[in-house]
């Protein structure tokens, strides 16, 4: 039987281009035999946590996953734990407000010192713009200024962030614009960082899950809304109450069409309802990305789609700029072990390889209550 079980995963690896013990640097180099049965069994999760407790090396981490999620193997294999999560889903919503704060405390609170490290030097941890730019932080820039030509801001403006990580959209909207704004976050961590970046600045962080957002007094009402890399930890389920949260709270003037929204999400390809099993279990428990459809129902009746636009090539580069940024840091960074170290760079490998594979996209789009009168200009 263990024989028919390695048989059989270098024959899916074959299917890829990968021999496993090759010259090439995306061939692994099998440390413990166990591997085999555990990633047939379990897929993707066995893969990652054989890769954590290193059973198993490669060279070019990000080359060899590019091949597997390209040939489709995860669909091949997709293990025991999938299937599971799927029930789960259909039972249970899993992005309720109580599951929603499980990933601001196992993610997002982990560390600050780890992201300073990792995202450069604005703590920006969504994929950032690169059509001009030649360095992440210059990319970074490109894409807050990107979310405040598209939205129009002036001088005045009341401006909501729906997930304002460690408020640098806010803070950059506020001092290059000179808008006020309410950012929310379920991020201790994060809140504590953005209230120490906003000091001084009419900027007001909360933490605060969205749902608590009720647009009735003229203190929730804003001119314009945006959310940035926080729409992938929503869910199905409650895509209707996020897109009413962001209608509700932006100012409703028939008259110029009433204000905009801006969402900047990861987006898949179909259809699903759970993130990979892996990426649940390791680093956003109860996540998922919606896809084209999925946004386009819950958008249907709340707003008027304006502009929607691709860049998910982008993230590619983010994330290699952020892997680089990270393993230069390892050595100022004590309190993570080495199974920490190995689980992130299995996490930021894998996301490469599901950008350059077409697999996932990332999209903004901008949205308007009515429509806006004569029509939106699109902003690139």
């Amino acid at each position: 039987m263990p024989a028919l079980i390695r048989k059989r995963v270098l024959g899916l690896f074959e299917l890829a281009g990968v021999h496993p013990g090759g010259a090439d640097p995306w061939d692994p180099r099998i440390h413990d035999e166990r591997f085999h049965a555990r990633v047939l069994s379990q897929g993707s999760l066995g893969l990652g946590e054989s890769y954590m407790e290193g059973w198993w090396d490669v060279d070019s981490l990000d080359g060899l996953l590019t091949r597997l999620i390209g040939a489709r193997l995860d669909k091949r294999v997709p293990g025991w734990l999938s299937l599971l999560d799927d029930l789960r889903a259909w039972l249970l919503n899993l992005q309720t407000a109580r599951r929603a704060r499980v990933v601001g405390k196992r993610h997002y609170d982990i560390g600050n010192d780890l992201f300073q490290r990792m995202l450069g030097r604005r703590l920006v941890y969504s994929c950032a713009y690169w059509r001009q730019a030649d360095d992440l932080d210059a990319a970074q820039e490109a894409k807050l200024d990107l979310v405040c030509r598209k939205l129009g801001l002036r001088p005045g403006m009341r401006v909501l962030d729906i997930g304002c990580g460690w408020g640098e959209a806010l803070q950059y909207a506020a001092q290059r614009y000179g808008i006020t704004g309410v950012g929310v976050t379920i991020s201790r961590a994060q809140a504590r960082y953005a209230r120490r970046l906003c000091d001084g600045l009419p900027i007001d962080i909360r933490l605060q899950d969205y749902r608590e957002l009720d647009g009735l007094s003229a203190d929730s009402r804003f001119d314009r809304v945006f959310s940035i890399g926080m729409f992938e930890h929503v869910g199905v389920r409650n895509y209707d109450t996020f897109f009413d949260v962001a209608r509700r709270c932006l100012v409703d003037d028939p008259a110029t069409g009433g204000g905009l929204f801006l969402l900047h999400c990861i987006g898949s390809n179909r259809s699903v309802t759970h993130t990979d099993p892996w990426i649940g279990r390791y680093i956003f428990p109860n996540s998922m990305l919606p896809s084209a459809a999925q946004i386009a129902r819950a958008v249907e009746g709340r707003f008027v789609i304006e502009d929607w636009h691709g860049f998910g090539v982008d993230y590619d580069r983010t994330l290699q700029a952020w892997r680089d940024n990270i393993e230069a840091a390892w050595g100022e960074l004590p309190d993570y072990d080495e199974r920490f170290r190995r689980m992130w760079r299995f996490y930021l490998c894998a996301s490469m390889a599901v950008f350059r594979t077409r697999r996932a996209q990332l999209w903004q789009l901008v949205l308007s209550p009515r429509g806006v009168p004569g029509g939106y200009a699109s902003v690139r």
